[in-house]
């Protein structure tokens, strides 16, 4: 009789804590030869985190993990790591400008030659791509390939260093129908070599489609492990959103909306669309309404939020507020027609970290802050304390710089340019993210009071409290719309409808 062999990685026990925050409370993961193994959780379970431990990116504060039964290497030994397990994330790692060759053999083309041989490095290529069914030319730039030839690609560098065992996260995210097929039978293909796949997707249809077993996390912690085959769709929901029904947030929308469907929409869109990022999309959103588009950041709901701001230029379609027609691709106009917006990343898009909270503030009302262009000191600090009022802003004074606020402070300052023109629409990508319980209670709160004074409001989120304050929301899945709620829906179907496994108009 053969014994089994062992797992290509068993982790048990991983705690990982950062400051105060537990970001993984004790879980496990075991994943054998040959499989494809579904990690799946909503933000904030852990799920990177456990990938961060796997790969060897952080160290656990408690546990261990072992490859084919071997502890793992030491921490910091890169090769050793490399020749265990690797990580072909949703954001390609290949060199656009270099050819396929050079990408395969980076930082490794001939340790033992004194200058490069290009015609042996095509030759070792080839060999390699060979080796694991690969169609790809060698001498191809890797910016000319197709999305999953990039991954191809990234796949064979990862087994060529001797790994078995491969995480894919959001593999399919840029990729259509066709790609994803072509994808899947590679994966299979290999998994039929003994190559092993971690497989991490918002889409629930792909676990379905590829994997053999699912391991759910919920609030950092381990809820379940089993078979694809023994556990339906909506239980798999149920187990990753903890069944909280209506959820516990304290900002709800009233049941039957706010909006007065009589009058003409604040903002319209028609035919809307983004090349590659959403397809044509219709909105109206009507004064005194708060619309939800929820999905991830690859259902294209991000992308529609940045196109509505001006900071895309869409690839056809039209957008109005009140009738006029908004120039497309044009922050500026985006501004003067009456859209305010609030960024994803507050950090990266929203503030400017060494300036004042007065002039993060009024960036966006220069114009008014004194005659002929100038801008008057008491002018900005004047109508930057009516704002820290208004928000309940935390802070020293308008001239402390932002960076020394909290988290949820900074974010209300992001808000406060945002709201700096009275906008007819505000638009919110994830307008809570990284802030604490109370502060997601005021800003969520402050978005819902744009909408009661008469104008309209759009929340861009995959996070179900922001949603919640909502008239209506949008659930979009791979660039389109999918399904339609009226306020009172519950998690798991709001959920569903985000994964892609509960499409419903």
């Amino acid at each position: 009789m053969n014994q089994a062999p062992p797992p290509a990685v068993r982790a048990t026990g991983i705690v990982k804590r950062f400051g105060p925050t537990v970001a993984l409370d004790g879980v496990g993961l075991t994943v054998r030869p040959g499989e494809s193994h579904a990690l799946v959780g909503r933000n904030g379970a852990g799920k990177s985190t456990l990938v961060s431990v796997l790969t060897g990116l952080h160290r656990a504060d408690e546990g261990a993990v072992t490859f084919d039964g071997e502890p793992s290497p030491a921490f910091g030994d890169t090769a050793a790591w490399q020749s265990r397990i690797a990580c072909v994330y949703q954001k390609s790692m290949v060199v656009p400008d270099l050819t396929v060759a050079e990408n395969l053999f980076l930082n490794r083309f001939d340790d033992k030659a004194r200058w490069i041989s290009w015609g042996r490095l095509r030759r070792r290529a080839e060999t390699l791509l060979a080796e694991y069914g690969v169609r790809v030319d060698p001498n191809a730039r890797a910016r000319d390939l197709a999305v999953e030839q990039r991954q191809f690609v990234e796949i064979a560098r990862a087994l060529s260093f001797g790994a078995r065992l491969i995480v894919l996260d959001e593999p399919t995210a840029q990729l259509d129908a066709r790609g994803i097929g072509r994808l899947f039978d590679k994966l299979r293909e290999l998994q039929g070599r003994g190559v092993a796949f971690l497989f991490i997707s918002h889409h629930l249809q792909e676990v379905y489609e590829l994997c053999t077993a699912v391991t759910v996390y919920r609030d950092a912690r381990h809820v379940l492990t089993t078979r694809v085959a023994d556990i339906g769709k909506a239980d798999l929901v149920a187990a990753m959103t903890g069944e909280q029904g209506g959820g516990a947030g304290a900002w709800h929308a009233p049941a039957g909306g706010a909006a007065d469907e009589s009058a003409a929409p604040v903002l319209r869109t028609e035919r809307l669309s983004l090349a590659g990022e959403f397809e044509a999309i219709d909105l109206q959103v009507r004064p005194g309404e708060v619309l939800g588009l929820a999905g991830s950041t690859a259902s294209g709901n991000t992308a529609l939020g940045e196109t509505l701001a001006g900071m895309r230029k869409a690839s056809g379609g039209t957008v109005s507020v009140h009738g006029g027609a908004v120039r497309p691709g044009s922050v500026p106009h985006a501004l003067d027609a009456g859209i305010g917006y609030i960024p994803e990343d507050r950090h990266d898009q929203g503030l400017v970290p060494d300036r004042s909270v007065a002039e993060n503030a009024t960036l966006t009302v220069t114009d008014q802050l004194g005659p002929w262009g100038t801008v008057l000191p008491s002018r900005t600090r004047r109508f930057a304390r009516s704002m820290i009022d208004s928000l309940d802003i935390k802070t020293q004074g308008p001239e402390q710089p932002v960076s020394g606020l909290s988290g949820g402070n900074q974010q209300k300052v992001v808000v406060a340019r945002a709201l700096a023109r009275k906008p007819s629409v505000l638009v919110a990508v994830r307008p809570t993210a990284g802030v604490d319980i109370k502060s997601k209670d005021s800003l969520l709160g402050v978005v819902r009071r744009v909408a009661d004074e008469g104008n309209a409001a759009v929340i861009i989120s995959d996070e179900l409290d922001d949603l919640r304050v909502c008239d209506r929301v949008l659930a979009l899945f791979h660039g389109r719309v999918v399904a339609t709620f009226a306020s009172g829906w519950s998690d798991g179907e709001l959920v569903a409808a985000m994964e892609g496994v509960g499409e419903r108009e």
